[in-house]
């Protein structure tokens, strides 16, 4: 995930909303952010496997591994 894909993300999930909370008072939202962002990851490593291609399994996994 890129910073700009967690920036977006962070305020998606309002966590700007907390952020004088001390982070012990926020589970909720921090475990809001986690979730969606491994929604997020899960998405764009599966429009990875649907892309028309050739090529072997390694090669997908070489294509989702060198995500950021």
């Amino acid at each position: 995930m890129t910073n700009e894909e967690y920036i977006k993300l962070f305020h998606k999930e309002q966590l700007n909303l907390v952020a004088f909370k001390r982070l012990l008072d926020c589970d909720e939202e921090v475990l809001r952010l986690v979730n969606s962002a491994i929604k997020t990851e899960r998405e764009a490593c599966a429009k990875i496997a649907e892309e028309p291609w050739q090529g072997s399994p390694k090669a997908i996994a070489e294509l989702i591994r060198a995500r950021k």
